[in-house]
């Protein structure tokens, strides 16, 4: 049964294994990777064509060679070629009797002659060759026919040398020879005495300090130069001007070189009319310079407005700039009309989109690359010329107005002008963009020695002063071009730049911000003297020391921030709206260069609100605090005394947990704002990054907050990304003030009412000396007489007070005024001086203290005693000689933050409704702080053109300073009022 079994299962198990292995070889299959050798034509043997359609060398027929493309297989010399078609081609020697191969190859002859290298037959100089016969039957021998050079025939051979043809018009007098003392150069013939031979066929690289005697000028500079002098040939004098060109420009007192010999053709025309009216364009020759007049370059470029206005928006709107160029090759000859851009001139491969930017006015345009070397000899074997003009439109008179240029690698007598001052520079018309030829030395087929790239080349308009239609000055094309030396011609790379840029005259702008800056800093140093005299007052010295001096620099430094913060917010603003609101062109935004003084005035802003900040911070972290504890025993405890036995009645200790517990909520509201500055950083960033209010400071007049990926996108002016970021950050930061004032601080939370409000309910009154004889007092006596109560009675004293069935909280009776400016006498502070010796402490008790440290503490505490029970009795006029009165601040008083009046025989506690002693906290100083974190924001932004790390490290120091006021402060309250830290949470 087992053996019968076995074949019906072996059947079952055929199908899915033969499916299992046809599913595994067709996974193979898609697996399979495709893989060819690499083969170049160059990788071919002499015997071997590079075969287009696979990509690989194969080998020619017998009696075969490769073909100089290497693309194709050719007879070998003396072999007839029998039989072609697209794929081969078959080979035949050639009988004895006719050992030549005729010219197309397809035959074979007897030579009257010799035979050349390559088995052609071969005729004397003067000569043509005929192999067929006026039927085109192959001759049996062929035949040299000598050319007739004497009138009437004057014919020459042709290049070929298979036909006679006329003979060129210069040599055309009674032959077609150019004989002695005439000269024969570039197949012209010239009269004796035309133009010196002894030309300067060199090329000067003035940046690499050596010459190139170039091939290309070596065979035709002088035939160039004799043809356009003696022949007016127009071909010929634009080859001259584009020799010149290549050469830079430049001459000086060699009149040999290609510049030099153009000037003196261009002299020579001086009797003949000019071209278009234009004096610098003479008869039959290209227009290359203006004149090296001095001043003449603002005269071009500063005088006659174009005759074109622009416009952002409406019916009127005018933003293309339209560019055409007259291009010509190296040889003179005109080629086309073709309109500026799409690459011409731009060598970065970038999309026509972008590309198209350029030309839309307004946009600060900049493309910047690394080229190949190689790439650029492969696109660009041989100059192009262009002669730019602006196009202005008109219709059937269509108009061109040319664009001066100027060469900064120009020489003039060995100077470098076009780097100096405008007076001195001497503007020209025709440039190129990449030369690869003047720098071949030995021959026009050999790699080039240099290579000359223009490695800048910017537009730039300027608008007319003061225009309100959008006008501009004729643009000016700024070409720099470097000097390449070619090492190795597959690694080296070359770095250009495209621009255009727009600028209009600053000096104005800038000497109306001047002159805010100097009278706004005029009024900050008088209102800062007003507050040193503030200060020398409430410090109670009529000296002028080095310390009064310090602080007058300090006050200056902060009110001179705040000069520097409002002009250039102010101005970062003013170009925001107008740059980008405007329809007619009207401004400009300053060049990057430019802007670097409006940097530096941030800058003096950061940094001296920095100095301002930190003395703020300084003081408030030493500041003078006291809690008065107006609480009374409200019973007797018994004790014994030692040694006599008998029972004596003490009163009991009050509480000191009041004054831990408003202690430490001091120490919690030491650093609340009235901003949350969390908000404040997400917010700007999400207006700048999200909504894309960040595109407002690009530098073009576009104001939409969203651009294509596609789209080019110009770089950041610095004056409108501080103006926007700045203004952004103060609107929230103002919207932010208003909330919590208005509505958080009434109907949530106020955290500096509810301190007073404690002080009350812990009758603890707070006294703050920020100067020495001036500070603020917090009146928290209780008006229920005690705090040191249970739950129930609390309860009762609130819901009395609720009903107004007690008196009112302030110091005077019938008041609700608890807060208080302080200007103390110095009798009274002395004595607060020699008290406080007593309590100052470095640390708190530890818990293992020996005798002396335990007989310390004993002695502090009874200097704590002994203050609170001074200050409250100088609250409660105990001391007739430390007494003081109430009265309010004048409103000229509290404008100008001075006390006129100098408390001499008693002290002056002046109402103060507003809280002012949350100046001695971050929130009394939200100002100071906004502008702070304002300009460290925008300093940041500035330095890394990132509003994210920006806001980052915004954020972080936001942290440390927090920190670093709650530790200082936290330690400044230990030591002054002898709270025990640990009791601080």
């Amino acid at each position: 049964m087992a053996t019968g079994t076995l074949p019906s299962v072996v059947s079952r198990c055929k199908v899915p294994i033969i499916t299992l292995f046809l599913l595994i070889y067709l996974d193979l299959l898609n697996c399979q990777q495709f893989v060819i050798p690499f083969r170049a034509p160059s990788d071919c043997s002499a015997e071997e064509l590079f075969d287009i359609s696979s990509l690989s060398c194969v080998s020619c027929g017998s009696n075969q060679l490769r073909s100089t493309t290497g693309l194709s297989c050719i007879c070998k010399t003396g072999y007839q070629t029998l039989t072609t078609d697209k794929a081969s081609i078959t080979c035949q020697q050639c009988p004895a009797d006719k050992p030549a191969v005729i010219k197309d190859g397809f035959g074979c002859i007897r030579c009257p002659g010799s035979l050349s290298d390559e088995g052609k037959c071969q005729c004397p100089p003067g000569n043509v060759l005929v192999e067929r016969d006026v039927n085109g039957s192959l001759l049996e021998e062929a035949i040299c026919k000598t050319c007739n050079g004497n009138s009437p025939g004057l014919s020459v051979p042709n290049s070929s040398g298979d036909r006679c043809e006329r003979c060129q018009a210069s040599f055309i007098n009674t032959s077609c020879v150019c004989n002695p003392p005439n000269v024969l150069a570039g197949g012209l013939c010239f009269p004796p005495g035309s133009l010196s031979t002894n030309v300067n066929p060199s090329v000067n690289y003035g940046q690499l300090k050596f010459s190139v005697l170039s091939a290309w000028f070596v065979k035709n500079l002088y035939s160039s130069s004799a043809a356009c002098l003696v022949f007016s040939n127009l071909t010929a004098c634009q080859a001259l001007g584009n020799m010149c060109v290549m050469n830079m420009h430049s001459f000086g007192s060699v009149s040999t070189d290609a510049c030099g010999l153009f000037n003196t053709i261009f002299r020579s025309r001086a009797a003949l009319s000019s071209t278009q009216d234009i004096s610098y364009w003479r008869v039959n020759l290209p227009w290359l310079y203006y004149g090296d007049e001095p001043g003449l370059a603002s005269r071009v470029l500063q005088t006659d407005p174009v005759p074109i206005r622009f416009s952002f928006r409406g019916r009127n709107k005018n933003t293309d700039i339209k560019l055409l160029a007259a291009v010509y090759n190296v040889r003179g000859e005109f080629l086309r009309w073709e309109q500026v851009g799409g690459g011409n001139l731009q060598l970065c491969p970038e999309t026509t989109t972008k590309q198209a930017a350029a030309f839309s006015f307004g946009t600060a345009y900049q493309e910047s690359c690394d080229l190949s070397v190689a790439e650029l000899l492969g696109t660009h074997p041989e100059p192009l010329f262009y002669d730019v003009f602006m196009d202005l439109g008109g219709g059937e008179n269509r108009k061109l107005l040319p664009l001066p240029t100027l060469v900064h690698n120009q020489q003039y007598n060995g100077r470098f002008i076009n780097q100096e001052s405008m007076k001195n520079w001497y503007l020209s018309r025709r440039m190129f963009v990449v030369d690869m030829l003047s720098g071949r030395e030995k021959s026009m087929s050999s790699l080039p020695k240099v290579i000359r790239v223009a490695s800048s080349v910017k537009i730039r308009f300027q608008l007319v002063s003061r225009t309100q239609e959008g006008q501009v000055f004729p643009p000016l094309m700024t070409v720099t071009y470097r000097d390449v030396p070619i090492t190795d011609i597959n690694t080296q790379t070359v770095s250009t730049t495209f621009a255009v840029e727009y600028e209009m005259e600053q000096n104005e702008a800038r000497i109306k911000t001047d002159t805010a800056l100097g009278v706004m800093a005029g009024v900050a140093a008088l209102y800062s003297l007003l507050k040193t005299v503030s200060w020398k007052r409430r410090i109670a010295s009529p000296l002028i020391d080095v310390e009064t001096m310090l602080k007058f620099l300090m006050f200056y430094a902060g009110d001179l921030a705040n000069v520097f913060f409002a002009v250039t917010v102010g101005t970062g603003l003013y170009w925001l709206i107008f740059y980008k609101a405007q329809q007619f062109v009207s401004v400009l935004l300053p060049l990057p260069a430019q802007e670097e003084q409006f940097v530096t005035y941030i800058g003096c802003a950061f940094a001296l609100k920095a100095v301002q900040f930190l003395h703020k911070l300084i003081l408030q972290v030493s500041t003078d605090v006291f809690f008065i504890d107006w609480e009374r025993p409200r019973s007797k405890a018994s004790r014994t005394m030692q040694g006599a036995g008998e029972p004596k009645r003490d009163p009991s200790p009050v509480s000191i947990w009041r004054t831990y517990f408003v202690a430490n909520e001091w120490n919690e509201i030491q650093t609340i704002r009235k901003i949350s500055p969390t908000f404040q950083i997400m917010a700007v960033l999400f207006f700048l990054e999200v909504l894309g209010f960040s595109n407002l400071a690009l530098r073009d007049p576009w104001s939409t907050l969203q651009r294509s990926s596609q789209a080019y996108t110009p770089s950041y002016s610095l004056i409108l990304r501080y103006g926007l970021a700045g203004t952004l950050w103060l609107c929230i930061g103002f919207l932010q003030v208003i909330f919590f004032t208005v509505f958080h601080e009434h109907f949530v939370e106020d955290k500096i009412r509810q301190f007073v409000d404690l002080c009350s309910i812990s009758n603890i009154s707070v006294l703050l000396l920020s100067h020495r004889c001036f500070g603020y007092y917090i009146h928290g006596r209780s008006v229920h007489g005690h705090a040191d109560t249970n739950m129930e009675e609390m309860n009762n004293n609130l819901n009395r007070e609720a009903e107004s069935l007690c008196g009112q909280r302030g110091l005077l009776p019938n008041t609700e005024i608890q807060t208080f400016q302080v200007s103390l006498t110095n009798r009274l502070r002395s004595q607060y001086d020699r008290i406080r010796e007593q309590i100052g402490r470095r640390n708190g008790p530890s818990r293992l203290m020996d005798a002396s440290s335990a007989n310390q503490f004993e002695q502090r505490a009874r200097g704590y005693q002994t203050m609170n029970h001074f200050l409250g009795s100088v609250i409660d006029h105990a001391h007739p000689d430390m007494d003081y009165v109430v009265k309010d601040k004048l409103m000229f008083e509290r404008v100008i933050g001075m006390e006129f009046l100098e408390p001499s025989e008693k002290s002056i506690f002046y109402n103060d409704e507003a809280h002012s002693f949350s100046d001695l906290l971050f929130y009394g100083n939200e100002a100071t702080l906004l502008i702070f974190d304002t300009l460290f924001f925008c300093v940041v932004d500035l330095g890394s053109q990132s509003f994210v790390l920006a806001a980052v490290l915004t954020c972080v120091q936001q942290m440390i300073f927090r920190l670093i006021r709650n530790t200082l402060g936290r330690k400044n309250l230990v030591s002054k009022t002898l709270v025990d830290e640990r009791f601080l949470i």
